[in-house]
């Protein structure tokens, strides 16, 4: 029996639009609910492991990808958000009436993803957006109560889906930490 992973992957890893021009993320509220307004696609579309990201119930995984900052806006009761966790790298902004995380913002401007909001794109009314590429801190989901036994399933249920499964970022990523770092060092211009 295939590990459960995410509602949104477990049945296939659907193909993106390439006339995805955005959309809007809706909370769970029934009444009410938080909207916010993306303009474009997103990037590094990834199934997170992680502990801190947001999963709808039942989930292993969070599906989570990168907008510009500059492209969100909340556009419907913002007065229902608030930061889950002051102290964090990832200032999460969540509904305080169904606890969804809206999106992720980063405010130290010397933090390799800073201009980069995080969002769950299973939350938008649409279609159509960037599918997810890989998976991220896969090794965390231990974390979060997964028996360690199990986890030789859900790495082979992830490359089933075609998502390369790493216990940090992908490739890509880290180099792209690794670039800033030494930016910020002085030993890359």
């Amino acid at each position: 029996m295939a590990e459960a992973l995410h509602p949104s992957i477990d049945n296939g890893v659907k193909p993106g639009s390439p006339s995805f021009a955005g959309g809007t993320l809706v909370c769970k509220c029934a009444a009410d609910p938080v909207k916010v307004r993306i303009e474009g696609n997103v990037a590094y579309d990834h199934a997170c492991g992680c502990t801190k990201c947001w999963k709808p119930a039942g989930a292993m995984f969070s599906v989570v990808a990168v907008v510009p900052r500059d492209k969100l806006r909340v556009v419907e009761h913002a007065e229902k958000l608030a930061i889950v966790n002051r102290d964090a790298p990832i200032q999460r902004y969540a509904c305080k009436g169904c606890g969804v995380h809206m999106y992720g913002r980063i405010e130290n401007t010397k933090h390799p993803f800073y201009g980069f909001d995080f969002v769950h794109p299973e939350l938008f009314q649409e279609s159509g957006w960037a599918p997810p590429e890989f998976a991220a801190f896969v090794s965390s989901v231990i974390e979060s109560g997964v028996k360690p036994e199990r986890m030789p399933g859900v790495r082979s249920r992830l490359k089933e889906l075609r998502l390369e499964p790493y216990d940090c970022l992908s490739p890509g990523l880290m180099d792209a930490i690794a670039a800033h770092t030494a930016k910020q060092a002085g030993v890359l211009s």
